[in-house]
């Protein structure tokens, strides 16, 4: 009974190491469509295709300059956006 509970128990710990150490950036580059302040919601076209992202609070904007901006100020613009699982790190205009 004692080696069922380890093993348990084991197994356990790596499918939560799995799943935390996921880790994966995807970068977008395209032009910001729209952003909603309510939602938090920004749409990007990349290649034709709509990439619907959620901004967070620790989500940066920066204009071309590298200066940091309001995602209102990008709307229309070219960016890249980096985001991991849909969440937006950063966006920074080209």
């Amino acid at each position: 009974m004692k080696k069922l509970f380890i093993a348990a128990v084991a197994a356990l710990s790596m499918i939560g190491i799995a799943e935390a150490g996921c880790g994966k950036k995807q970068t977008d580059a395209g032009t910001l469509s729209s952003y909603d302040k309510d939602t938090k919601t920004l749409v990007v076209s990349v290649d034709g295709k709509d990439v619907t992202l959620t901004a967070t609070k620790k989500t940066e904007a920066k204009d071309a300059d590298g200066k940091a901006t309001d995602l209102d100020s990008l709307v229309g613009k070219e960016v890249k956006v980096t985001s991991e699982h849909k969440k937006v790190d950063s966006v920074e205009a080209s």
